[in-house]
């Protein structure tokens, strides 16, 4: 595998993507920015990114201005991308890079810090500091796993993904190897499409020379998800909906939402309402998380007494949007005002 390295970087001089927290030429990466993009994408697309990325950057500028902000402010902007935990992260970590005075340099250093997986820790020390770090995301895999034929199936293949990764990271330019790595996952070679004409790797290829590229890498036959159901409860009154603020553990932990019935992963909601009296179905939402599905039902408060309420706040319907809701509860609350 001589010269891997050098062949693909020079494909990536001429063919990198532009992307927001990516540097030209002549520039050295920001820690921060190199960071906050590397977390934001996690099982998230560069399309649904973008938007974040340029909003929280005008808005915290800095690690030191993003560790100095209100977790639940940082939890209001993070709303709609998803996987809430790493915005908690977020949160940790900005205050203790803050408190060291900066982001360390080296790998090791780099898992020390508050929600940095291997994947972050490795991918900051290549991209922002220029460490020799092997960086594999699920691009990369896919490469890896064609480049040798590696076809022993998903998540055992991993070890011997990352070996062959390892075999041709090279000690040179290693943050724009990492980032080529990845843009040639994410363009030429594929999910669905392996563009072997267009690709600089592709004489070296053993996936290509099998003749069937795409059957790699070998994945494990999903399990078919659970489904679990749940009630989502709409109190309205004089042009306001009363949202709490959910616990800081557990499914979107720390987010604003509509009050439930206290479903969760492993079952069922159950817990009665939160005032009694009648209520109206509003009709139901459907969300699809990591390890199972729900099935949320709405229900719209109809009776007159809400003294009860307690732990929450009445929040405007015309400023809705700027609750920060979880896409969940952000879609519960569509329906209902759809239905006028």
């Amino acid at each position: 595998m001589d010269n891997t390295a050098d062949e693909l970087l020079d494909w990536y001089d001429g063919h990198r993507r532009s992307l927001p927290w990516r540097v030209t030429d002549g520039e050295w990466p920001d820690p921060y920015r190199v960071w906050l993009s590397e977390v934001m994408l996690q099982q998230t697309t560069t399309a649904a990114v973008a938007p974040y990325f340029a909003k929280f950057t005008a808005r915290w500028p800095t690690v030191e201005a993003l560790a100095a902000a209100p977790e639940e402010d940082v939890m209001a902007a993070w709303a709609g991308l998803g996987y809430y935990s790493r915005a908690r992260n977020l949160v940790h970590c900005a205050r203790a890079v803050a408190a060291m005075g900066g982001f360390p340099a080296s790998e090791a250093e780099l898992r020390r810090l508050p929600g940095l997986g291997a994947y972050t820790a490795a991918a900051v020390a290549a991209i922002a500091f220029g460490q020799r770090a092997v960086v594999i995301d699920a691009n990369v895999e896919r490469v890896v796993a064609r480049l040798f034929a590696i076809d022993e199936p998903l998540p055992g293949a991993r070890k011997a993904i990352r070996a062959a990764a390892d075999a041709i990271t090279p000690d040179h330019r290693a943050g724009d190897f990492a980032q080529a790595m990845m843009d040639l996952g994410a363009t030429i070679c594929t999910a669905r499409d392996a563009k072997c004409m267009l690709c600089p790797l592709s004489s070296r290829c053993e996936g290509r020379a099998s003749g069937d590229p795409l059957r790699l890498p070998v994945k494990a036959a999903k399990k078919a998800k659970p489904r679990r159901r749940g009630t989502a409860f709409w109190i309205e009154r004089e042009g306001a909906v009363w949202l709490v603020t959910r616990p800081g553990r557990g499914m979107l932990g720390g987010m604003r939402a509509l009050p439930d019935d206290g479903w969760s992963a492993r079952g069922d909601g159950a817990d009665d309402p939160p005032l009694p009296g009648m209520w109206q179905a509003a009709g139901v939402v459907r969300h699809s998380f990591t390890h199972f599905d729900l099935e949320l039902g709405v229900a719209a408060y109809a009776g007159e007494g809400m003294d009860g309420l307690t732990g929450g706040e009445w929040w405007p319907l015309d400023r809705l949007d700027e609750a920060g809701l979880p896409t969940l509860f952000a879609k519960a609350g569509m329906l209902v005002l759809a239905r006028g």
